[in-house]
């Protein structure tokens, strides 16, 4: 059973207009012209497709993800039954046992319980502490792709450098590190709005293999204590309160998830607005933009991550239209970052803008946790890319991957 808008609720509603194809290449590959018709039409669109409604404005966006009469999850307070929804097939399982029990997909108490946790092993120090690793491995992958000559900068740059970060900080070994890209990918297929089953077959694979892998490292750390993040999160504790086992693993895949997909996306998406845009890869280039004011709009001029989305856990009103409780809210971050209301002339990438408040990492008890690490990874690719590979342009244009909740480029070729 799924829930559709109730009859007071449609009567005020208005459905998406088709131009919202969310599985559409050609929508998948620009999606912000929809986006504009989306917030002209309302504040609240019910899509049928997926059963959601669609919040295309910023306020309402970064309202909803701080309202706490919406969840990430409702199971803290109703049975699936309870809440009118159909639980999950049980071959998901593996899937949802490893989705469920991380921070993206809880909500207080445990969420509380566990980000505090977390933040005592993943600290700033800790994070801090990676920069002359980050900084290197960028330095040597650049070096790389410029004496080549080019290449695809997605695979040359962009994917490995966060996967490395993220493993060197867990205390993956390199002989190991391999496996993590094809685990994330396929498990980050379910994120995308109605996975096919071959999608959700290849989670559930990755879910298993993953944490079959992880339990074996957590044992192997339990015994021989390292630097670590992983020695850290076992040895956490909190007025006698310790991560579990399972919290542990989830903590750790969440963590290559969503650190490592939002890296690739933004740089690539990142280079992509570039290179259309001469006149502001020149103001990088030449010190007339600073690094990092460029790098939270290009993380707004084309975010990595589209859509959020939430359980209603109570009753809510947005612009004059009812959403009963049991409905699912989709929260467009790639419309909210270039709603008019927010951002001057939103659709002109400016590494100047002053004002910059998108939502591309989120907000509320939500907010990107490696936001940090994040800005440092980003920072020193673009530094070295810009340093070392001057006259870097275009070779061909980009493919995108499938998909748009997690959107960005199958690759990004270049030369010099």
């Amino acid at each position: 059973m799924v829930s559709a808008p109730s009859a007071r609720s449609a009567r005020s509603a208005r459905s998406a207009p088709a131009v919202f194809a969310p599985w559409s290449p050609g929508f998948a590959a620009d999606p912000y012209p929809a986006y504009a018709e989306l917030r002209a039409r309302g504040r609240a669109l019910w899509f049928e497709p997926s059963r959601q409604w669609l919040i295309p404005h910023h306020a309402d966006v970064s309202a909803l993800l701080r309202d706490r009469r919406l969840g990430r999850t409702y199971l803290h307070r109703f049975t699936h039954e309870e809440f009118g929804r159909t639980p999950p097939p049980p071959g998901h399982e593996p899937f949802h046992v490893l989705n469920d029990n991380g921070l993206l997909d809880l909500e207080a108490p445990r969420h509380t319980r566990i980000r505090r946790l977390v933040s005592k092993a993943f600290t700033p120090r800790r994070v801090e502490q990676l920069r002359p690793y980050v900084e290197q491995l960028a330095a040597d992958l650049v070096a790389g792709l410029v004496a080549d000559g080019g290449g695809d900068l997605v695979a040359r740059v962009a994917e490995p450098l966060p996967v490395a970060v993220i493993a060197q900080m867990l205390g993956i070994p390199e002989s190991d590190r391999g496996m993590l890209r094809p685990w994330s990918a396929d498990i980050c297929g379910m994120y995308e709005l109605n996975p096919p089953q071959e999608t959700a077959d290849r989670a559930v694979r990755a879910s298993l293999e993953f944490s079959a892998y992880l339990r074996e490292l957590i044992a192997a750390r339990r015994k021989d204590p390292g630097t670590d993040l992983i020695s850290g999160l076992i040895a956490a504790h909190d007025e006698g309160e310790r991560l579990t086992e399972q919290e542990m693993i989830s903590t750790a895949v969440l963590l290559l998830n969503a650190g490592h997909e939002a890296t690739v996306n933004s740089t690539g998406n990142a280079w992509w607005a570039l290179f259309r845009h001469p006149g502001q890869l020149a103001a990088l280039r030449s010190g007339a933009a600073s690094l990092s004011t460029a790098v939270e709009e290009l993380l707004r001029y084309d975010s990595p991550l589209h859509l959020f989305e939430r359980w209603v856990l109570e009753d809510i009103e947005v612009g004059g239209v009812r959403i009963p409780r049991g409905s699912e809210v989709a929260l467009l971050f790639g419309s909210a970052n270039r709603d008019p209301a927010v951002f001057a002339e939103p659709d002109t990438l400016d590494l100047n803008r002053a004002e910059n408040p998108h939502v591309s990492l989120g907000g509320g008890i939500h907010y990107c946790l490696g936001a940090p690490l994040a800005r440092i990874e980003l920072a020193a690719s673009f530094g070295q890319l810009l340093r070392r590979a001057p006259g870097l342009r275009l070779a061909a244009e980009p493919r995108w991957k499938d998909g748009f909740v997690i959107r960005g480029l199958r690759e990004l070729l270049v030369e010099l």
